[in-house]
């Protein structure tokens, strides 16, 4: 398959999550939804994967912790927020939040590793950050002022900068096999999440809806941002480059955008496309002289599983 389509079918299995999540609001609480989207993508890869996990489980055990926190903030964190916040906002907003993250990853990589970043960068994350402020105030700035931002909008934030974090911490991974990392990070993720899920069933007075419309999504959300959308994306990368194949990501927005206006009845205002101009802007940015950005968004075979 070319390069291109790969590149394209990753970030429209990617957008489908976001606006499936809000589409399914009604059938599953978001913990659920993550809970299970995730118990199911693990049972899948499983087969494919258990002679890797059963060849590094030396290591496994022995880097249990590192392993513990790179599930919880990529598997457990980054959906199930993304899962809640969609639940008051819409998906348009939740998908153009989450391309600030090139941004986020260039921050968290100078805040914690001391990385040089070039002052061109500074301004394509200053481009970033206001696209992604337009965005969740709004278009109103006295929202800051007033801190009455819509939670939904603050808590996918929130949840790009945790996979951001969890971005910059892969440096530190522990060198197992791609597929035994891929497995016991789902594990570890589906593990955590546990606690959270049993505590939302006690609470929350709506269970899940397991009828035929919500098995759909759930296989959706298993099968194709988690595991069909690590393959088209790992497989474009290296076909293509990471400089030029982590530009696609902005597809994201833009099919998310289709999508909810198609399905949901969502609409564009203003400060969707202007937002999305200053988002793209500092995105080009970081690609002058080998921009970081595309580098960190490509670079990593597990960087974009949890879309």
């Amino acid at each position: 398959m070319p390069a291109y389509l790969l590149l394209i079918l990753a970030p429209l299995f990617w957008a489908g999550n976001v606006v499936l999540a809000r589409g399914v609001v009604t059938f599953f609480p978001p913990i659920a939804l993550a809970f299970w989207r995730w118990t199911l993508a693990f049972l899948f890869i499983l087969p494919f994967t258990w002679r890797a996990v059963a060849a590094d489980w030396p290591l496994v055990r022995q880097s249990w912790r590192p392993l513990a926190l790179l599930g919880f903030l990529g598997i457990s964190c980054f959906n199930t927020l993304l899962y809640v916040g969609v639940q008051t906002t819409t998906a348009i907003n939740g998908a153009l939040i989450q391309t600030t993250m090139p941004a986020l990853i260039i921050l968290i990589s100078w805040g914690l590793y001391g990385e040089r970043v070039r002052p061109l960068h500074w301004l394509g994350v200053a481009l970033c950050t206001a696209g992604a402020l337009l965005i969740v105030v709004r278009g109103d700035w006295q929202v800051l002022v007033s801190l009455s931002l819509v939670t939904g909008d603050a808590l996918i934030l929130l949840a790009v900068f945790l996979y951001g974090l969890y971005s910059v911490l892969l440096r530190k991974r522990p060198p197992l096999r791609p597929a035994s990392f891929l497995a016991t990070t789902f594990g570890m993720g589906v593990l955590l999440l546990l606690p959270f899920y049993m505590w939302e069933l006690a609470t929350n007075p709506m269970p899940a809806t397991f009828n035929l419309p919500a098995i759909s999504a759930l296989l959706y959300m298993a099968i194709g941002p988690s595991i069909l959308a690590y393959i088209c994306w790992n497989r474009g990368i290296e076909l293509l480059g990471a400089s030029k194949g982590g530009l696609f990501i902005n597809f994201v927005p833009l099919f998310a955008a289709v999508l909810s206006i198609l399905f949901l009845g969502e609409h564009l205002q203003w400060f969707h496309p202007t937002g999305m101009a200053l988002i793209v802007g500092g995105m080009l940015v970081f690609q002058v002289k080998g921009g970081k950005a595309g580098a960190q968004r490509g670079g990593g075979a597990e960087e974009r599983l949890t879309s």
